[in-house]
Formats: structure tokens, C-alpha cells, sequence
């Protein structure tokens, strides 16, 4: 009988330490294992004479994204119902901001609006949240921030200096001809000149002739 029971006890102390032996194993190789890499952050464009998607990562190019992220994470949460005329607006470029390789925000692009750059977000986006649909002035650099990606728009240079807002162009096509401004600066400064020698005889022959009136009546 004693026999039996000593048979059984190392049976059941063998069948714990094949239990914990398993359990241990398995908890290591479930640490061992390498965790699922997520996909990066990053934007897709699409549009106008773009004939595939530009696909932009954080990973590859973390200015880019950043870059056009900057065109649109700044906008509020009101925008206004009605943007500019279909025909005022330009060409059309739609940006998806992804999340873990899931789109995330959608947002439709308009650098060459007439009166500015403007940014249209639909009220239904990919993640399923649902904003108020609005428009909104872009940045003045949304033109060049897009052709700096990749974009096949045209340069240009009076707005590099960003900014928020729609308006005309920051510098007049003028100011951009040094040898006109000089000559425009040379000319009025010649006739303030003129003005102040004007100014000054006025003066000195006022002064004579007060002088003059004085002397005669105190003879």
C-alpha cells in the first residue's frame, strides 16, 4: 500500500514539473517572440496631373509628411459652409493622413484658388468621426509646400514665407526689379530736395523782409 501511494506522489510531482516546465517555456517564447511592427505615419496625395498616389512616410521622408501635415493640423473646428466658385478655384489636390498605415483625416487641397489657397474637409472621414464639414484659408505656402513633395505645380517664390490666410500675392511683381526700385528711390529724393531748398528760400526771404520793415520804422 505504501508502495502505491510513493507510485502515485511521483507520478503527480513528475506531472507538476512537466506542467510548470511547459508553462515556463511557453511564457518565454511568448517574450521572445518579436512584437507585430506597425506600419508608419504618413500622407498619400492625389490629384491633379498626378497619374498614381504620392505616398509620403514618416519613416522615408518624416520632413515631407510633416511639411504637409502643417497645411492642415491647424484647422478649427468651424469652417466656413461656402468656399469659392468651382472655376475660381484651381486644381485639386486631396490629402489622406494615415495612422499606423489606417487613413485617418481626409482633407481636399486648393493652392491656387483665386484669393488664396483654400482647404475644404469633408464632414465624412475615414476614421469614421464626422466634423463639420468647412472651408478654410489656406496657407500662403501651400503652393510651394506641395511642389517641394512632389507635387507638379509651378514655383513660386513670393510665397515661401508661409502664413495663414488668403489674400493676392505678398510681393508685387514690381518689387522684385531692383533697378526700378532705385530708380523710383533716387527720383524721390530728388524732389524732397527740391522741396526742402523750396522751403528754405520761402523762409530766408521772409526773414529779409521782416528785417527790412524793422529797420524802416525804426529810422
Amino acid at each position: 500500500m505504501v508502495r502505491k501511494v510513493r507510485r502515485l506522489l511521483t507520478v503527480v510531482a513528475g506531472a507538476a514539473v512537466l506542467a510548470c516546465t511547459l508553462a515556463l517555456t511557453g511564457t518565454t517564447a511568448a517574450q521572445a517572440a518579436p512584437k507585430p511592427k506597425l506600419a508608419p505615419a504618413g500622407v498619400d496625395i492625389t490629384g491633379d496631373q498626378l497619374d498614381q498616389p504620392l505616398q509620403l512616410r514618416a519613416d522615408t521622408k518624416p520632413a515631407e509628411v510633416t511639411m504637409i501635415v502643417d497645411q492642415v493640423k491647424w484647422l478649427g473646428t468651424t469652417g466656413q459652409l461656402r468656399g469659392p466658385a468651382a472655376k475660381d478655384l484651381g486644381p485639386k489636390y486631396t490629402v489622406v493622413v494615415l495612422a499606423a498605415g489606417s487613413p485617418q483625416h481626409t482633407y481636399d487641397l486648393f493652392p491656387l484658388a483665386k484669393g488664396g489657397p483654400r482647404v475644404y474637409r469633408p464632414a465624412k472621414q475615414p476614421d469614421l468621426s464626422h466634423p463639420r464639414a468647412g472651408w478654410f484659408l489656406g496657407r500662403l505656402n501651400m503652393s510651394e509646400t506641395l511642389r517641394a513633395v512632389g507635387v507638379p505645380l509651378a514655383p513660386r517664390f513670393d510665397t515661401l514665407s508661409g502664413g495663414i490666410g488668403g489674400g493676392e500675392r505678398v510681393l508685387p511683381e514690381e518689387a522684385l526689379d531692383p533697378a526700378e526700385g532705385l530708380d523710383t528711390a533716387l527720383g524721390e529724393l530728388q524732389r524732397l530736395l527740391l522741396l526742402n531748398i523750396g522751403v528754405v528760400l520761402v523762409i530766408t526771404v521772409g526773414l529779409a523782409g521782416i528785417a527790412l520793415l524793422v529797420r524802416r520804422r525804426t529810422r
